[in-house]
């Protein structure tokens, strides 16, 4: 199935670097509104799927499915460029950090739009990803994939959207996204941290394995610390996830 092969592949262990932060949660089920039921798109584990509300969760990856905890929404193998409901299925259709992977965006966005008149889309802007720290200075590979991705203003422009809200990264963050370590940079020393990090699963692996040797090399003699001094006062930091909501 298009799609879950980079899942299935290095989804192991997905469930345990990324778990639901509060604070993105909140933010998902006030950007969901008064919707009672809801379809999400690419669910993965299930991360912010609103737990009083009725729930189908479509998801192409088999070792995601296994990873959803007992208690979560039911989930159905489908692809987001070919989902399986009829028309107006659902009050809301929601999508997690996942447009980047879809085979066809645009046509993933249509279909979103097809099942239910309210679309909720958490995305980023790859542009800010490639100016972080962990890029620009460890491994610069990830550049060439990121900006092959929709950008969150891409999406907001197919959807019509009628509102962007930035969500800011807060330095103690919860859910292992790629940039989730921007001021614990000794965590991505953990070769679990980043198995979560799909930027980093599908980048040239002696590329990450270089950039974490000098980022374990800069850490011990405090040329990072002393080089991003900034970061260390900030509470929060723009990496560029945007959170999209569009009604038709």
């Amino acid at each position: 199935m298009a799609g879950a092969e980079l899942y299935d592949d290095i989804g192991a262990g997905y469930s345990l670097g990324r778990r639901t932060d509060p604070r993105w949660e909140a933010a998902v089920l006030t950007a969901l509104g008064d919707a009672r039921t809801v379809v999400d798109v690419g669910a993965g584990t299930g991360s912010y799927e609103p737990a009083a509300r009725t729930v189908l969760a479509l998801e192409p990856s088999l070792e995601m499915i296994r990873q959803r905890p007992h208690g979560a929404a039911p989930a159905v193998r489908a692809v987001a460029e070919s989902l399986p409901l009829r028309d107006n299925a659902a009050d809301a259709a929601l999508a997690v950090l996942t447009v980047h992977h879809w085979t066809d965006w645009r046509a993933g966005l249509a279909e979103l739009r097809r099942v239910a008149p309210r679309q909720v889309v958490l995305a980023y802007e790859p542009r800010r990803h490639v100016e972080f720290w962990f890029v620009r200075e460890y491994v610069p590979e990830i550049a060439a994939l990121e900006l092959t991705r929709p950008s969150a203003a891409d999406v907001a422009e197919e959807l019509g959207a009628d509102s962007v809200t930035p969500l800011p990264v807060p330095w103690d963050f919860t859910d292992g996204v790629f940039p989730a370590h921007w001021r614990r940079p000794a965590a991505y020393l953990d070769p679990r941290v980043r198995r979560a990090c799909s930027a980093l699963a599908q980048t040239d692996p002696a590329a990450v394995d270089r950039g974490v040797g000098r980022l374990r090399e800069d850490l011990a003699s405090g040329r990072w610390q002393e080089d991003h001094r900034d970061l260390l006062a900030l509470d929060e930091w723009d990496a560029g996830f945007r959170l999209v909501v569009a009604h038709d």
